[in-house]
């Protein structure tokens, strides 16, 4: 069980397991949006453990910054990239105190970052927003709060979760692209196995000036 009162301590002691904690192959809902990446994309990678998504859109030739706060996971990211013979840009960085708005990109990838308390939550999305360029994509996995119940991923903390409500209204004013909660089985490594309530979003960020039209 990951203690979330201790994030970084509980992550890095998971991570130092053998092995890739939620394997070496991407998410599915990141592979089955795929075509929404072309080669030469920047691409920034949330909290991407240890770089099993990150490595992936290397492969299709997008340009990929991926940052997680364990060491030990980005150590296990680099092999995974020269394993692969790609190259991203690993970097140790927490998601609290990331320069969002120092470089934009093309799209953002949000994958179970269910760590975030809802106190909190609303201004690393503002950052993560403000990370992707006008017309860019943020796509984002997670759980919905049912996922507790089903105890086979993620914290026991409904308040961690997302529900369609919520991302509906932080994504008011983008494109939503596609908006989706479903059950589904997914068998990701050691930590994510069996029945899911998950959630997905594909967002595109509007050019300003029809964003501003739209208010």
């Amino acid at each position: 069980m990951v203690d979330f009162d201790n994030p970084l301590q509980t992550w890095t002691a998971r991570f130092a397991r053998d092995g890739y904690l939620f394997g070496e192959e991407p998410n599915a809902f990141l592979r089955s949006n795929g075509h929404r990446f072309h080669a030469g994309d920047s691409v920034l990678c949330v909290a991407d453990g240890e770089g099993r998504n990150s490595v992936w859109l290397a492969e299709r030739g997008c340009r990929v910054t991926a940052f997680d706060f364990a060491s030990n996971a980005i150590d296990k990211a680099r092999q995974l990239a020269a394993r692969r013979g790609v190259g991203v840009d690993h970097q140790v960085g927490d998601i609290y105190s990331w320069p969002w708005t120092s470089t934009p990109y093309d799209a953002l990838v949000v994958i179970f970052i269910q760590f975030l308390p809802p106190e909190r939550r609303g201004a690393v999305f503002a950052g993560m927003k403000a990370a992707v360029k006008p017309g860019g994509l943020l796509l984002l996995e997670g759980y919905r709060p049912e996922q507790v119940d089903y105890a086979t991923g993620g914290p026991p903390r409904r308040d961690h979760m997302y529900t369609r409500d919520w991302l509906q209204a932080e994504f008011a004013d983008w494109e939503i692209v596609l908006l989706s909660d479903y059950d589904a089985v997914i068998r990701e490594g050691q930590a994510h196995n069996g029945m899911s309530a998950l959630i997905d979003l594909v967002a595109r960020k509007r050019p300003a000036h029809i964003a501003a039209a739209d208010r």
